[in-house]
């Protein structure tokens, strides 16, 4: 486990995940993300975990990759095996139901998890982007077949391919947050509302949750599709001069 997530189980059945480096805007490591998979793993096989969710801090959901620690593991081996990957796949591959609680940054990761996510609560302070191509990459975690599907491809080709942002009151309209909170309210509903699901006749709500997600198959061809495209524009000199040019400014005092 990563000092960095903190879990909590609720009486209620709910299990907190915190992403908890607040130094670094929650951006994630590897050792995050093998923190995460696991905390997503064992509550599905858990008898009392009726749901989970996920949160960051004020003003930080989470920046994305820790770009220093993810370049230095990519050269260390491939994506294929690395914790992020391993963490997606875990992501859609959980059956117990997701509720992400946002007010603050969703960059990169920090959006696409939200949309393998049941219930998505946002606030003010949201502010969402997913700038892979910007990085010279590709999207991750099915987000090229997920979003498309849930805003259309004409509004998903501009958040894509144009990295355009987009603040709490855009993703309510899109379909892609559930509803729009104070600060200081958005995780305390989160939590009872993922309270409200752990209640449910657990047979019924995954049957109906496996519904409405409809065919597994490619949620999961898409992940490993996207990830084989990843693994090439990660060795491409695009991908490499615009990790330096992050660098190296990331450096500067």
């Amino acid at each position: 486990m990563s000092e960095h997530v903190t879990i909590e189980d609720r009486p209620d059945g709910v299990r907190l995940i915190r992403m908890n480096r607040p130094e670094k805007k929650n951006a994630l490591t590897g050792a995050m993300y093998d923190a995460l998979r696991e905390a997503l793993a064992a509550a599905d096989t858990s008898d009392h975990i009726g749901a989970v969710v996920l949160a960051g801090l004020p003003g930080a959901f989470t920046a994305g990759n820790d770009l220093a620690d993810f370049v230095a593991t990519a050269r260390g081996g491939s994506f294929l095996d690395m914790p992020a990957l391993h963490f997606i796949r875990q992501l859609a591959r959980t059956r117990t139901p997701l509720v992400a609680a946002v007010d603050g940054l969703a960059v990169g990761i920090g959006t696409t998890l939200t949309l393998h996510c049941d219930l998505v609560y946002v606030g003010p302070q949201a502010r969402f982007r997913m700038p892979f191509v910007e990085l010279g990459l590709v999207p991750e975690a099915a987000a090229s077949l997920l979003l498309p599907r849930r805003v259309g491809t004409a509004r998903a080709s501009a958040l894509l391919l144009l990295s355009e942002a987009f603040d709490a009151e855009t993703a309510l309209s899109l379909g892609l947050a559930t509803a729009l909170l104070p600060s200081d309210a958005v995780e305390a509903h989160a939590l009872e509302r993922a309270a409200r699901l752990a209640a449910l006749p657990r047979a019924a709500l995954a049957a109906t949750r496996q519904l409405m997600r409809g065919d597994q198959a490619l949620v999961e061809a898409a992940i490993e599709t996207e990830a084989e495209a990843f693994v090439e524009r990660l060795a491409s000199a695009e991908a490499q001069e615009a990790f330096s040019r992050f660098l190296s400014g990331a450096r500067k005092p």
